[in-house]
């Protein structure tokens, strides 16, 4: 394609929406932020609204745009991607309470919310044919445990519901009016069998959605296509004056963040199928893309067009990553303490511990001896993978009646290691049934400072790389939005010319035997935590 042009991406996380414009060669020119409100109440019940996402998001784009500098005639095209939560709306668009009815604009179960529990349990215990390809096991996380506790507990929403939206999509339905699923969201969390082109429909009338499948699926997405593909016309007159863009700005089908994530990051050096993404915020996803499908246990898929087109992809991570450091850290007793001096430094509490530990050591790899004797398996929220176990709870170990820093590092580092540990669990599982990577490529804000890209590599035995993109979720939207406007032919080239690694991170040999037998205390305490009952 001719002429400047740049690309716009738009990354919506659990906290805040995000958007950066790109040059063609992947560099970032300006970027900017909006908070998204979030509401919390007992039973696992997390709650957002669809309006507020969206405000959130064309002040973020506004803000990229002027950051930039550059005209929005040469806004090329847009990319979506978001935290894999579900929109609830009825005629009209208008939006319907997904439990309080005095609170009618919280339209969105967050992806983190567990209030279906229940119906997850009920739905694993029929063994059904589907959930070979989410690792043999559903989580409360994904749309169908979510439809039917609507079913069950709000039946007159459920009714009144003119469209149930993955988040992603509803972005894209919302800037240009188009009703298409992309085959990312579909397949990873409703159960899509992207490589048949279909909807299981003994599958919901078996767990109680046969109300769904009666009515051809209009509610849920009849039409599907790869993530990157072009959407109606464009931006809507509507939308494009909200964003200040220009209407009939291509708009690519989405993706989940982490996805994109994946997207923006494993294109150099062997492509999607040498290298792992690792995303390491809030929560942390890993994504592993093969040729031929590939059933892990425990480990979501295999997916069929669900980041890559025409490829296959397992996917596994954990429910709380970055939040359970941050929330191992609150019961230490020096904690409060600390917050105040990470104020002061215009940090967050885990970012000023990192730099309290590098100063404590000579090399990032050494970090690790200072949690000697502490250990944490940071379930806070469950194993997403490789055990497929929600009700699993965290376990900390060694802790003493120290009240300092010194102490509170160690927490930290312990639960830093846990995460690493953690991923070691997911790679080791996917080996055994025949996967193999060269390296674990790593996005997300929990894992910036080289202390924790070190104890993540040695922790999980895994070479690091880096992107060199300060922002590699919103480049994997950019991304979409370069291939729905014609910028490049396909996402996979797209990846190759607008990615590359900044550094990589090789396993510190000093320290292998250390995280070897502490690697073996993590699975024992882990193993201690799953099977108690009491």
């Amino acid at each position: 394609m001719a002429g400047d042009i740049h690309l716009l991406g738009v990354d919506v996380g659990t906290g805040s929406a995000r958007a950066g414009v790109f040059d063609r060669a992947g560099r970032m020119l300006g970027s900017d932020k909006a908070p998204i409100a979030m509401t919390k109440a007992p039973g696992g019940i997390v709650e957002q609204s669809s309006t507020g996402i969206w405000e959130a998001v064309c002040r973020s784009v506004k803000g990229a745009l002027k950051a930039s500098t550059v005209p929005s005639e040469t806004i090329a095209g847009i990319g979506f991607d978001a935290t894999c939560s579900l929109v609830v709306l009825g005629e009209g668009g208008r939006s319907l309470p997904v439990s309080d009815a005095t609170a009618p604009e919280r339209d969105v179960i967050v992806w983190m919310d567990h209030r279906a529990a229940d119906q997850a349990r009920r739905i694993n215990a029929g063994e059904h044919e589907v959930l070979r390809y989410v690792g043999g096991t559903i989580s409360p996380e994904m749309q169908t445990p979510k439809l039917l506790w609507l079913r069950e507990n709000r039946p007159e929403i459920f009714e009144a519901a003119w469209q149930f939206f993955d988040l992603t999509d509803f972005l894209t339905w919302r800037a240009t009016g188009a009703l298409e699923r992309s085959s990312c969201t579909v397949t990873c969390k409703w159960t899509y069998l992207a490589h048949e082109k279909r909807w299981d429909a003994d599958y919901f009338r078996a767990i109680g959605l046969g109300a769904l499948a009666d009515e051809g699926f209009e509610r849920i997405g009849t039409r599907v296509v790869s993530p990157g593909t072009a959407l109606g016309e464009g931006l809507t007159t509507e939308a494009a004056r909200e964003l200040g863009l220009l209407p009939g700005t291509p708009v690519g089908a989405g993706l989940i963040d982490s996805h994109a994530g994946g997207v923006g990051t494993v294109g150099p050096e062997g492509g999607a199928e040498s290298n792992l993404a690792y995303v390491f915020g809030t929560s942390s996803c890993t994504m592993t893309t093969t040729t031929e499908p590939v059933f892990v246990p425990g480990v979501w898929g295999p997916y069929y067009d669900a980041m890559v087109p025409g490829l296959w992809l397992n996917e596994g991570g954990q429910s709380a990553a970055g939040a359970a450091i941050a929330h191992l850290l609150r019961h230490h007793p020096f904690s409060a303490k600390a917050e105040v001096e990470a104020r002061k430094a215009g940090m967050s509490l885990p970012d000023w511990l990192a730099v309290q530990a590098a100063h404590r050591v000579e090399s990032p790899g050494d970090a690790v001896k200072l949690a000697s004797g502490v250990h944490v398996v940071p379930e806070f929220l469950g194993n997403r993978a490789p055990y497929a176990d929600p009700k699993t709870r965290a376990v900390i170990a060694g802790l003493g009646m120290d009240d300092d820093l010194d102490s509170l590092l160690a927490l930290y580092v312990a639960g830093l290691c846990g995460v690493g540990y953690g991923l070691r669990q997911i790679v080791e599982a996917q080996e055994r049934q025949g996967i193999a990577i060269a390296r674990v490529v790593l996005s997300g804000g929990a894992g910036r400072h080289p202390v924790v890209r070190q104890i993540l590599a040695d922790a999980s035995g895994m070479e690091f790389a880096i992107p060199d993109v300060e922002e590699p979720v919103i480049l994997g939207s950019a991304i979409l939005g370069a291939v729905a406007g014609i910028a490049f032919k396909s996402i996979a080239e797209a990846m190759e010319s607008m990615s590359r690694f900044a550094e990589t991170i090789t396993v510190d040999d000093a320290t292998r035997d250390v995280h070897r037998k502490r690697f073996d205390t993590f699975k024992s305490l882990q193993a201690v935590a799953r099977s108690a009952s009491c």
